[in-house]
């Protein structure tokens, strides 16, 4: 509950510079305010949509996932099988990643549609236990519907963005220039800090929803040092850097920047919620 007050508190927050900024852009273009929110909303939201049917079938060829049977990867099956069982979703599509670096990802619009990945990393590196961990963890983003939650984020992340690079064609000469271009480059990034956030905070409910799911938060707080270190020796090698937010750790080097930029949260402090949860 208290993830998902937070994520709405987010949200209200876009909301809030949404309205602000599309009133000044309006202005500056010489539009109703009205209609250009309406309008680069409409557009961000437009955009996502495509994204939300057909991102499931991009993201697995970016990272040359192939779909498995039982069959072939028996032992990835029967986890998820046990994790469905108690979490009640349908089963996803299991998928495997080639490659050493450790790691797993859930996508897909909605429980129905959903696509779970794991690398062969991964699958070298934890025990049964852990991999169960990691695996309840991607399945409560497909639980708590998190890949709606940041499609709509990055709808509106877009829409914000396309409101401040209208800045550059502004024709209203009693505009301030300078208060445009300090909007032109503070809003992306407020619109980017906000949409981290709200990453953020899903994956410290995926966390605390996947231990209620085994009743048991310490395998995967074990699975999350593993994967922290292993990511560490073996970063991904290919993959676009703008999904790293969908694996349960940040994937590519680089990861470790200040708090406001991070797609996930520090991983100490996810092991320390677990240790903490009352389950």
């Amino acid at each position: 509950m208290r993830g998902y007050l937070r994520t709405l508190a987010l949200f209200f927050v876009f909301a809030i510079l949404i309205v602000g900024i599309g009133q000044i852009a309006g202005h500056y273009m010489g539009l109703d305010p009205t209609a250009s929110l309406v309008l680069f909303l409409a557009l961000g939201l437009l955009v996502n949509f495509v994204m939300y049917f057909w991102s499931a079938k991009m993201v697995l060829r970016t990272y040359r996932a192939r779909i498995v049977t039982p069959q072939e990867a028996p032992r990835l099956h029967r986890i998820i099988d046990r994790v469905v069982l108690r979490s009640g979703v349908p089963k996803p599509t299991v998928a495997i990643i080639p490659g050493p670096t450790p790691n797993a990802f859930a996508t897909g619009r909605n429980p129905k549609n959903a696509v779970v990945a794991a690398t062969e990393g991964i699958l070298h590196l934890l025990d049964d236990d852990e991999l169960e961990g990691v695996l309840a963890h991607e399945i409560s983003h497909v639980q708590n519907r998190d890949i709606l939650i940041m499609t709509i984020a990055s709808a509106f992340a877009m829409a914000i963005s396309y409101m401040a690079w209208m800045f550059l064609f502004a024709r209203n000469r009693d505009a301030n220039p300078l208060l445009g271009l300090l909007l032109w480059i503070l809003a992306p990034i407020a619109a980017m800090i906000i949409q981290l956030a709200i990453s953020r905070s899903r994956e410290f409910a995926a966390d605390a929803s996947g231990a209620k799911i085994l009743g048991n938060g310490e395998p995967l707080a074990r699975a999350l040092m593993k994967l922290e270190a292993g990511v560490n020796a073996y970063p991904m090698r290919r993959g676009d850097p703008s999904t790293a937010s969908m694996f349960i750790v940040n994937p590519f080097r680089g990861a470790r920047l200040q708090s406001l930029f991070r797609s996930h949260p520090r991983t100490e402090a996810r092991v320390e919620r677990l240790r903490n949860q009352r389950l």
